[in-house]
């Protein structure tokens, strides 16, 4: 198993596309994260009694940015927030991950680092960008506002330990065709690793 993180409006999704290309099949936390608070989930009934209906939709789905401003603004209800969904994901995750098949299988969490999923790992990548680059791209995919990445930044494990953790490290400020190499070339060496023969 191989674990595949880094930071907010780092580029995790791109890289692990490129791994998907080559064959690899992924599990992506993000992905089993939107499953689990789908309408008609259990785990969104217990964050709604929690929060209240203003944090969804008219259409009963998740609002995900009151959500998200809520609980940067909270604590104590991000806390709560983690407690319910995380062992939520991570039985989901497991269940897909022991089904999946492959020389190897990745992992892409944010949070891979921070909570007990590492150890599912034998090998973590970082895929990593300077903090100015995670700030822009995440201002320009979701919209929020700069100060509210970098309450997101600052609430996320810091770039340093990160790359600190890693045993590969990905750099993808660079163009992706670089990016694509730098897959390819780590997938040699993980199926090596994993003493899969390669054609």
């Amino acid at each position: 198993m191989v674990g595949l993180t880094g930071g907010i409006g780092s580029g995790k999704s791109s890289v692990a596309e490129f791994f998907q290309k080559l064959g690899v099949k992924c599990v992506d936390a993000d992905i089993v994260a939107r499953e689990v608070v789908e309408p008609g989930e259990p785990a969104l009934a217990s964050v709604a009694d929690y929060f209240g209906r203003s944090i969804l939709n008219t259409d009963g789905s998740l609002d995900r940015a009151a959500l998200r401003e809520r609980i940067f603004m909270d604590p104590p209800a991000r806390e709560w927030l983690e407690k319910c969904l995380h062992p939520v994901i991570r039985e989901r995750m497991v269940s897909q991950l022991r089904e999946a098949e492959g020389p190897y299988v990745l992992l892409v969490s944010p949070l891979l680092l921070e909570t007990d999923q590492s150890k599912l790992c034998e090998c973590i990548v970082v895929v990593d960008v300077p903090v100015d680059v995670q700030l822009k791209r995440t201002v320009d995919r979701d919209r929020n506002t700069p100060e509210q990445v970098e309450r997101i930044i600052a609430a996320q494990m810091s770039r340093q330990e990160r790359l600190a953790r890693a045993d590969e490290v990905i750099d993808n400020s660079r163009a992706l065709a670089a990016v694509a190499e730098d897959v390819l070339a780590l997938h040699h060496r993980l199926l090596s690793r994993f003493n899969v023969t390669q054609n």
